[in-house]
């Protein structure tokens, strides 16, 4: 029996188990960092939805922190002054909090559920999450939780999260390039870029477990509805990602295949720079096609003063 077979029908305990397996090798499979690049991408997503007026902010909680990205990459860019991760997985709330020790970062941690979100009324200037939404099986009442720990005027930015269109073909396509990596690394000379096949089952577990933590996905039009019930004001929601999903997923679906020390600073830099050129396109392209073909849903509201 997997860990699939015993857990697919609790989708808590799943995101538990899943992410403590994940947390160590978590940073790797995303090409997570805590430098230029990833500062840049963290500061420019909060910039598109929450501008750039009132920072630093005072205290702020992520949700669902990972290890640590979004907020750690936030501190760093001069968003954030004191940051409070959570996550329902005890190792990501430990390795966030590593992260965060490591860079000399301000940051305190705890292991919540997002549903029930154990800090005190009106005590956070800001709530973040990043990736995290489509985990959640009751977004709307987590954005209740939300707007109960924000102070009257507070902030909340969420990014990351798939849309129905956009998990459609990227989930496809990267099923495509698994298939593909791992036939053509079968061929004879090709052995060498084809990861250990213990490795690859593993890969293979954690996808069929990602089909019991990926709760959702959103129309990008009934997300809103779902903050604006909870009660958010001046709530917000923007799609990104077109043609740099349709690359990415293939991307870091064959860095998942191929052992890294094989692909080296060349190929991460090609992969990077070709994103940062496509999400240029995708710019242009958002004024022009339906926001609901884009592959990430970022949302931002506030609470009622």
């Amino acid at each position: 029996m997997t860990l699939y077979d015993e857990l697919r029908d609790d989708p808590k305990a799943a995101n538990i188990a899943y992410h403590d397996w994940e947390a160590e090798t978590y940073d790797e499979k995303w090409s997570i960092s805590y430098d230029d690049r990833c500062v840049d991408y963290a500061r420019e997503r909060f910039a598109l939805m929450a501008g750039r007026e009132g920072w630093p902010y005072g205290d702020a909680l992520e949700v669902g922190c990972g290890t640590g990205f979004f907020t750690l990459n936030l501190m760093q860019a001069g968003v954030i002054e004191r940051g409070h991760v959570t996550d329902i997985s005890p190792r990501m709330v430990e390795t966030a909090c590593r992260n965060g020790e490591a860079l000399g970062l301000d940051v305190s941690g705890r292991v919540a559920d997002a549903e029930e979100i154990p800090y005190e009324d009106a005590s956070m200037d800001l709530v973040v999450g990043h990736a995290v939404l489509h985990h959640i099986p009751d977004v709307e009442l987590a954005f209740g939780e939300v707007l109960r720990v924000l102070k009257p005027g507070g902030r909340f930015v969420f990014a990351g999260d798939p849309t129905r269109v956009g998990d459609f073909y990227a989930r496809r396509l990267g099923r495509l390039t698994w298939w593909a990596t791992t036939t053509v690394t079968k061929l004879p000379g090709l052995e060498g870029f084809r990861r250990p096949q213990v490795e690859l089952d593993e890969s293979s577990e954690a996808a069929a477990l990602e089909a019991v933590v990926d709760l959702h996905t959103f129309v990008p039009g009934e997300l809103r509805d779902m903050a604006v019930r909870a009660g958010a004001a001046d709530v917000e929601v923007k799609t990104e990602e077109l043609t740099a999903a349709i690359f990415g997923w293939p991307v870091r679906t064959f860095e998942a295949a191929v052992p890294r020390e094989r692909l080296g600073f060349g190929w991460a830099n090609f992969a990077y720079r070709s994103w940062q050129a496509l999400s240029k396109v995708d710019e242009a392209l958002s004024g022009v096609l339906p926001r609901d073909l884009f592959y990430n849903v970022l949302i931002t509201g506030t609470k009622p003063r």
